[in-house]
């Protein structure tokens, strides 16, 4: 008998630590036909914070069905290892609230993939950049729906349209602000690095404007994280093959992760 007080937390069996999870498919207000996929990984080792957590991963696809299907979506939530019948429930829960947020990030998405191609063919029309033709054909084929749903906005809207508000003041530029574009790749191990580096970005920006406020960010540092933030974002954008390899991706996060605990180590 334990004694009074003491911890639930391995009152089940690890394998008895994970609940079904949810595979639906969402039409999106544009036509682009999706597939979500919501899964409980159960009690694991988080590689970031070495401690024991419980993960539930969220995963959509795009074009689901389609020959050019991708992975638009990756993410990682993360509760307290709690081994208990009630906290299999909670996670039940959380996996169908995950379901549901996952269909407002599409629709969010989908908004800026359409600002996006809409500044690309502004930026044609100005400049006549076979580059940037390159890129909106691209978008074109990846994503019909919304590339002729741009197309009629733009279409709509005055010559003179309003410049893009510029971003609060309270974010550090380059920082806790991801690439519009992260290319999930299909590999599990490779997806999950992708996945931690987003974290890490994420959170090397909350802590770093968390710093400043306390005025302990000097420019030598801001400078730094900037250019490895920048270099991992575009890494993790899928421009360059190269980038997406284990070892290289690995680099990534442990860069990222040594920066991350200076910022830390400095905070009050």
């Amino acid at each position: 008998m334990r004694p009074a007080g003491e911890s639930d937390r391995a009152a089940l069996d690890r394998r008895l630590c994970q609940v079904v999870g949810l595979n639906v498919n969402y039409l999106s207000s544009s036509g682009t036909a999706y597939h979500i996929q919501v899964e409980d990984r159960g009690p694991v080792l988080d590689r970031l914070t070495e401690k024991e957590v419980r993960r539930v991963n969220v995963i959509v696809y795009a074009n689901y069905g389609e020959p050019n299907a991708r992975i638009v979506h990756g993410s990682d939530h993360d509760f307290d290892d709690l081994r208990t019948h009630e906290h299999n429930r909670h996670i039940a829960q959380q996996i169908a609230a995950l379901a549901a947020e996952a269909r407002h990030i599409i629709e969010e998405k989908e908004e800026r993939q359409i600002a996006r191609i809409k500044s690309l063919i502004r930026e044609y029309y100005v400049t006549k950049s076979e580059e940037t033709k390159k890129e909106f054909e691209a978008a074109n084929l990846t994503f019909p729906f919304l590339f002729s749903r741009a197309w009629v906005e733009l279409k709509k809207e005055r010559p003179a349209a309003a410049p893009p508000p510029p971003p609060p003041e309270d974010i550090e530029p380059g920082i806790d602000l991801l690439a519009e574009e992260v290319l999930y790749p299909l590999d599990a191990e490779l997806r999950e690095q992708v996945i931690e580096i987003e974290r890490v970005i994420i959170q090397l920006g909350l802590d770093l404007q968390r710093l400043k406020t306390q005025g302990g960010a000097d420019d030598i540092l801001l400078q730094t994280c900037r250019k490895l933030v920048t270099r991992a974002k575009e890494g993790i954008s899928g421009r360059e093959p190269s980038e997406f390899t284990a070892r290289r991706l690995d680099m990534t996060r442990q860069s990222l992760l040594t920066t991350w605990r200076q910022v830390r180590s400095r905070l009050k």
